[in-house]
């Protein structure tokens, strides 16, 4: 019988931990409650559920599966004891977490019982990490992987990060960036993600990388990396097997082909399912998975981009390996602060599918504008897909991923705020079913404590965040108006750029009459895409819902909205709205100048004036475009731009942070 270990009997310190089988990741645990929890009513023991102690409680573990974890008050002999326990040592972590969430809320821990499973079995985050240290579409610093000293030195940051993310329970991590360089896989290279592999293995994390499709070609000296050539299968499967003698519980391959100019098997007249299952077919002896993107923008569909993902990949459905997972960005697009779901959730029933998110701020603001996204994840997952009763997106998936914001910052995502979109990503991951509302009230008050004033203010205006954006950046579904490479300001004038869809202009379509992009029956029926039941809705502009009208639909400026008002009088008024939410929220945040540490309230205040004065921008400049196309006037009330429509054009931004390499 394993003996009883007390790593926490500290009662200065904290609460007493037992820990009848220690391991490095139980370690981890009880190190964090010892750290952690103030005094309890009674000790509390860390135990997976096949643990002699307790075989007399006949606890019921399976509907827990892997990863889930059980917090209990319960008796062992004599004695009360706060039970966390599941059916493996990292179950038993994020158990610990749990409690340390439940208590942190002043939450009684008399009567505790908490039982929890991940609804999605693989949880990644995705670094677009660059092996010279820099960070695509990274706005919080160089990378926090230093390629330069690994495998000698690990950071003690790496550890800290692989502790954040156990706490949320992400359980996979992508190391470099999908626009991939081939030396990422080099013997040097794998050295050193093995080095990050070992730090994070005992917080239950394993190491992705991102894998260039033309690698046999760069590194192996073959003509040709056509997925259906032998050599090329053979070279893969070799990388494989080097790769798993270096991590033995190597997670996968994330692949980006045919996009963006990267490599693919399209190349060599083959299809996503043929590149997907040769590197499947390397992967499979070692239980590893191939995680390929459906984000295919290429100039291959002439009427829409919106539909080339679905038009690839939906007659793909059941070709692929069980080992393979089509990973869908949220939208049709390109991670725009509103869009609607991708069509190819629950369309594709025979594959395994991810939803991929933007957690990084690409098109809402870089790190300075404050836009909570747990509402843009929640919205996304809750959307019924159409395809069966009662399924929403949420239900369809095996797997999700989110772009990662963290970087070298002291903050590690560029500000206070940007944590709480990493922190939503990872508990909306864990439980699909949990409101935006609720995270940002825990996340708040593990971020600035258990005062009511902060807790309410800070939840209130997080909420009301990623709205503003919207409307200050494109109302009513208008999508894709940022200026080119930076994704910084606005650009909707933009006009003369080589290819079609990357001109703004390509998305709203706004001439003397009307603006938007009839995406319906009689423009690029988009709509087809979609179940019946929801191009149906999305027909008519009548009964589309507002938020989306002018993402499926060309309309005049003068069409009637609900109300009364013309759609010119309601898109000015959505910019207002915008501005003015912006303002509120600095006016809320001052309110808490003496309730929250000097450091973080200046920086927070200082960046929404940042963002005050670009919302004004945003909107003059919009609105100083769409009036040079409609003559119209601004409604009554509405102040006028600052400037003339030559000032907003003549804006450059060379050096924004982010822009691709």
């Amino acid at each position: 019988m394993a003996t009883l270990a007390c790593l926490a009997a500290d009662t200065a310190s904290g609460a007493e931990i037992e820990v009848p089988r220690r391991s490095s990741t139980i370690d981890r645990a009880a190190a964090e409650l010892r750290r952690s929890l103030p005094h309890l009513p009674a000790a509390v023991m860390l135990a997976t559920s096949n643990a002699s102690h307790l075989a007399l409680l006949d606890l019921d573990t399976r509907a827990l599966g892997h990863e889930g974890y059980l917090i209990r008050e319960v008796r062992i002999g004599n004695r009360a004891v706060i039970l966390v326990t599941g059916n493996s040592d990292v179950a038993v972590l994020y158990g610990a977490f749990a409690l340390l969430r439940h208590v942190r809320a002043s939450e009684s821990t008399a009567a505790i019982n908490i039982a929890s499973a991940p609804a999605i079995p693989l949880r990644l985050l995705n670094h677009w990490d660059n092996l010279d240290g820099s960070v695509e579409r990274g706005y919080a610093g160089q990378s926090l992987w230093d390629w330069w000293t690994l495998p000698d030195f690990k950071d003690p940051r790496y550890d800290d990060y692989a502790r954040a993310n156990a706490s949320i329970g992400i359980n996979g991590t992508v190391l470099n960036n999908v626009n991939a360089k081939a030396e990422s896989l080099t013997a040097p290279y794998l050295a050193k993600a093995a080095a990050l592999a070992d730090v994070f293995r005992p917080w239950g994390i394993r190491v992705y990388l991102t894998a260039r499709f033309s690698a046999p070609i760069e590194l192996g000296g073959l003509k040709t990396a056509d997925p259906r050539d032998p050599a090329v299968a053979a070279w893969w499967q070799a990388k494989a097997d080097e790769i798993y003698r270096l991590i033995p519980d190597f997670g996968g391959f994330l692949v980006k082909a045919n996009s963006e100019g990267q490599p693919g098997p399209r190349d060599y007249g083959a299809s996503h399912a043929d590149g997907a299952n040769m590197l499947a077919a390397a992967l499979r002896p070692h239980g590893g998975t191939v995680v390929w993107r459906a984000f295919v923008y290429a100039d291959t569909d002439p009427t829409d981009r919106a539909k080339q993902a679905y038009s690839e990949f939906r007659p793909l459905d059941g070709k692929f390996a069980d080992n393979v997972i089509v990973q869908v960005k949220n939208g049709p697009i390109d991670f725009q602060p509103r869009e609607p779901v991708h069509p190819l959730f629950g369309a594709m029933r025979r594959t395994r599918l991810a939803a991929e998110f933007q957690i990084t701020k690409e098109y809402l603001g870089f790190a300075t504008h404050l836009a909570y996204l747990g509402p843009l994840f929640e919205e996304a997952l809750d959307t019924p897909t159409g395809q069966a009763p009662g399924q929403t997106v949420a239900a369809t998936l095996g797997a999700i991923s989110g772009v990662a914001n963290i970087g070298r910052d002291r903050d590690w995502a560029g500000s206070t705020f940007n944590q709480a979109n990493w922190y939503a990503f990872g508990r909306l991951a864990w439980d699909p079913k949990l409101s935006s509302q609720t995270i940002a009230r825990e996340w708040s008050r593990q971020t600035f404590g258990n005062d009511a004033q902060v807790t309410d203010t800070v939840t209130a205006m997080m909420l009301r965040s990623r709205e503003a954006v919207v409307d200050y950046t494109g109302p009513f579904g208008l999508a894709h108006l940022f200026g080119p490479d930076h994704h910084y300001g606005p650009g909707p004038w933009i006009a003369d750029l080589k290819r079609p869809e990357w001109n703004p202009v390509y998305y709203h379509r706004a001439d003397s009459d009307g603006i938007g992009f009839d995406r319906t029956a009689s423009g690029s029926n988009a709509i087809g895409q979609y179940a019946p039941t929801i191009a149906a809705r999305l027909a008519r502009p009548e009964i589309t819902p507002p938020q989306f009208l002018l993402w499926f639909h060309h309309l005049p400026w003068t069409y009637p909205m609900p109300g009364g008002e013309t759609l010119w009088s309601a898109v000015v008024r959505r910019y207002d709205h915008g501005v003015a939410e912006v303002e509120a929220m600095r006016k809320q945040w001052a309110t808490l100048k003496s309730r929250v540490d000097a450091e973080r309230w200046a920086k927070t205040d200082a960046y929404l004036g940042i963002q005050a004065r670009e919302a004004r921008w945003w909107r003059d400049a919009s609105l100083t475009y769409w009036m040079s196309l409609n003559h119209l006037p601004l409604p009554a009330g509405s102040p006028p731009p600052a400037h003339d429509l030559a000032w907003y054009k003549q804006q450059r931004f060379p050096f924004a942070p982010g822009a691709p390499h």
